[in-house]
Formats: structure tokens, sequence, C-alpha cells
């Protein structure tokens, strides 16, 4: 297992062509069938690197948690953003991450000259971007955008477990895991799943049939 010091030299050495001053962005779920997409934006300190800071899904809960409570004591600036279960549907769940990312870069203080963005698509923003494919493993501020993301969205799942109770999603935070299928054609659908996804969409059409 790779030492705390291992990955932020991990960083330094895969981070060489990118500015360690600028802006991150990240989301995290497009995958559930439940909850809003949230995304965040950071600005880290370049003389504060955050210790064993990798990309979220690559961190147990703990390491998310610590990395978390580093990025928002120590980072230049951050901020989360998201965008709701009802712009999902409206929109596509591309779309409304896109947006969230956006909200999340322009609640920046200051406002960043420069951002990379996870993945292969930017939103349509003034400002000057880089898209990057895999970006949370690459880009130290992608990847404390991603934590920052995750934990935020996790927490709020196991909120909402206590109220709907039944589903969930404390445990698989909206994913189509089998026991949240499970749960969805014996409860039914709540306020807060994704109606345009395939899943949901067969259930209520069934049920209204």
């Amino acid at each position: 297992m790779a030492t705390p010091r291992a990955v932020v030299d991990h960083f330094a050495l895969a981070a060489t062509r990118f500015d360690l001053s600028a802006a991150g962005t990240d989301e995290v779920g497009r995958g559930p069938l439940a909850g809003d997409v949230v995304a965040a934006a950071v600005i880290l300190d370049p003389a504060k690197p955050i210790v064993g800071l990798r990309d979220s899904k690559k961190l147990s809960e703990a390491g998310r948690e610590d990395c978390f409570a580093q990025i928002v004591e120590m980072a230049s600036c951050y901020a989360i953003a998201r965008a709701s279960v009802e712009e999902i549907d409206t929109l596509n769940i591309l779309h409304a991450s896109l947006l969230a990312m956006s909200r999340a870069v322009e609640s920046l203080r200051p406002l960043p000259s420069f951002v990379y963005v996870d993945g292969n698509r930017k939103p349509r923003w003034p400002f000057a971007c880089e898209t990057v494919i895999k970006g949370d493993s690459l880009v130290p501020a992608i990847a404390a955008a991603s934590v920052l993301a995750k934990v935020t969205r996790d927490n709020e799942m196991k909120a909402l477990e206590n109220v709907y109770p039944g589903y969930g999603f404390a445990k698989h935070k909206g994913y189509p895991t089998a026991e949240h299928l499970q749960a969805l054609t014996r409860l039914g659908a709540c306020p807060i799943h994704r109606r345009s996804f395939s899943p949901v969409a067969k259930l209520l059409g069934s049920t209204s049939a």
C-alpha cells in the first residue's frame, strides 16, 4: 500500500505538465438512480499539499473524510454545487453534470484564470480550460474536487435514508445495486428517484399501465 508521502510524490510527478495554481472540477453521481449530481471546484495552495490525496474512488471512506478535512482547511478556495433530480430529468444526466460543475466553478472566489475539467466534455462557460480524461488520477485539484463532491453526496444520501427508509440509500448511495432494484420494485419510486433513468421509468410505466 502506498504511503501518504508516496501519493503526494505520485501527483508531483504526474502533474508536471499541469498548472498547480489552476482550478480543478469534478462531479459525482452520474450513475445513481436517485439523488442530485454533486460537483466541486478547488484551487489548491501549492505550498500546502494534501497528504494522501488521490482519486476519491481509490480512497477508503476514512481516507476521503481525512482528505476532505485537509482540503477545506488548506485549499486556496473551493466550492460545492449541484444539479437537482428535476434538472437531471429535464436536461439529461450529462448536461446536468456539466451544469453542476459550471455552478461550482462560478462560485469560486477569486474566480479562476484556468480550469482543468475531469472527463472529455466541458461546460459552456467563459473560462479558459482543458478537459483531462481520468483527471482525478492526474491533476491534484481535480482529485480534490472529486473528494469534496463524493463526501458531500455520500453524506447527503446517508441522511436521506432517514427520510426515505427501506431503499438502502445509506449503503448504496442510490446506485443500481440488486438491493436497490429490489427495494424499488417493492416500495415504488420516491421523490428523489430520477424518473428519466430506465429502471425507474420502466417501474413507473408498469405501475401506471
